[in-house]
């Protein structure tokens, strides 16, 4: 069974290590963190090889239940678990109901089914078929089954009374039957609390989840633009002020920065790491400024020397940009690319200003694309539609998510997260 130790507490935010993880209970997991996030069990873009590659990869690996529902049957007839068949090696497995990537349609749950859709379509999940879907996946965590919609326009007080009525109904459900299941005994259910953006049925929803036999819970629906960014923050602070100090908390679809840390600072302590995936998807490499030291040289919060947070680099490519010829073409052709889910945290390599930049995308960066390729051979990539773009993308972001993990826990450590958090907000737009 796992268990969350806090070390530092420093307002909200909280500093800490999850132990006893993993079959011989060796595995240890840091907090603040964030999960590796795969598709349908796989890392996007990368194989287990590439994988290796990657500094700080978590110990914990973040599936979907919406991308593997549709092939229940053929894991019932393996009978080894989601883990061995995906060749997850040792990797702690935790499962969440939806991706925090394509988010499921709204308007399909009932008193009786939530429906979730993978690449056949929709499948409706009652809490036996749940259930029995977790007995075939055999991951070590799993989000309990939760009426967690994401209301476009905002959700109606009866909407949100409804959803929590939902949840704990399939909580208790659920729990109900793990009891009854000698397999699923050991495996530590993650409550999800829930309540749209109405203060009253979220409280409601945390207390009553709260008293029953979970390992730790997940404040679901706040991801997307439904709410106001000081809505969202009032609700987390008010949700974790019930929660339990010795529970971990969880938080999907939240991955900027700056959200990141304004939610640790109220009490969050795991995130997926859906965002660097994102951030490749469309072109872009991941860019910002995470060093909180005011000298890199000396600082004492990143023990493995070779390992560099990012340089702002994002002023010098402008400047450098600027003295080249043609600028005004550049602009013109940039001007067809979306930028539009674009943050002020990256840069996108499909602009024609990276032609001739044979710069690592981030210099300083440690990781496999930034000490063997440019932003040159990137454009390239993209350019031609080569698939090793991808992979080269997904590499450098998640190694530069990784190592931004690494600094907000050593910002914590040094009581300087106030520091890290200026360094990201002069680099928000």
């Amino acid at each position: 069974m796992m268990k969350l130790t806090i070390s530092k507490v420093t307002g909200r935010a909280r500093l800490g290590v999850i132990t006893s993880l993993g079959q011989n209970g060796e595995k240890s997991l840091e907090v603040p963190g964030c999960l590796l996030y795969t598709k349908t069990a796989s890392p996007p873009h990368l194989t287990h090889d590439t994988l290796q590659t990657i500094e700080g990869v978590p110990p914990v690996t973040h599936l979907t239940l919406s991308s593997l529902a549709e092939h229940q049957e053929v894991l019932e007839e393996y009978k080894e678990g989601i883990g061995k068949f995906a060749g997850l090696r040792d990797a702690v497995l935790y499962c969440s109901v939806g991706d925090p990537v394509t988010p499921s349609p709204s308007g399909y749950n009932t008193n009786k089914t939530v429906s979730v859709w993978g690449s056949g379509g929709r499948i409706e999940l009652t809490p036996q078929k749940f259930m029995s879907l977790q007995s075939a996946l055999k991951v070590d965590w799993f989000q309990c089954l939760s009426d967690g919609e994401v209301m476009p326009s905002g959700c109606s007080r009866k909407r949100a009374k409804k959803s929590v009525d939902r949840s704990l109904g399939f909580l208790d459900e659920c729990l109900q039957l793990l009891g009854k299941n000698n397999e699923l005994k050991e495996k530590v259910v993650i409550g999800a609390i829930e309540g749209g953006d109405l203060l009253d049925e979220r409280l409601r929803s945390a207390r009553e989840t709260a008293k029953r036999p979970v390992g730790g819970f997940l404040l679901d629906g706040f991801q997307g633009s439904a709410m106001t960014s000081e809505t969202k923050l009032n609700l987390i602070s008010s949700v974790t002020a019930e929660l339990p100090e010795e529970k971990p908390r969880f938080m999907h679809g939240i991955g900027r920065p700056d959200e990141v840390i304004a939610c640790i600072e109220r009490g969050v302590d795991l995130f997926d790491s859906s965002f660097p995936y994102e951030v490749a998807e469309r072109g872009c490499a991941l860019t910002f400024n995470h060093q909180y030291q005011p000298d890199p040289e000396t600082a004492g919060g990143h023990p493995n020397p070779d390992r560099t947070p990012g340089l702002n680099v994002l002023d010098e490519a402008e400047l450098c940009d600027k003295e080249k010829n043609g600028e005004d073409q550049t602009e013109k052709e940039d001007k067809e690319i979306d930028q539009s889910q674009m943050t002020s945290y990256e840069i996108c390599l499909k602009e024609k200003r990276f032609r001739e930049d044979f710069r690592p995308l981030l210099p300083g960066c440690t990781c496999y694309c930034c000490r063997n390729h440019s932003r040159a051979y990137i454009h390239h990539l993209l350019t031609v539609k080569e698939l090793l773009a991808g992979i080269l993308l997904i590499i450098h972001n998640f190694h530069h998510y990784f190592s931004f993990f690494h600094s907000v826990r050593g910002a914590l450590r040094e009581d300087k997260l106030q520091v890290l958090k200026e360094v990201i907000q002069r680099q928000t737009s």
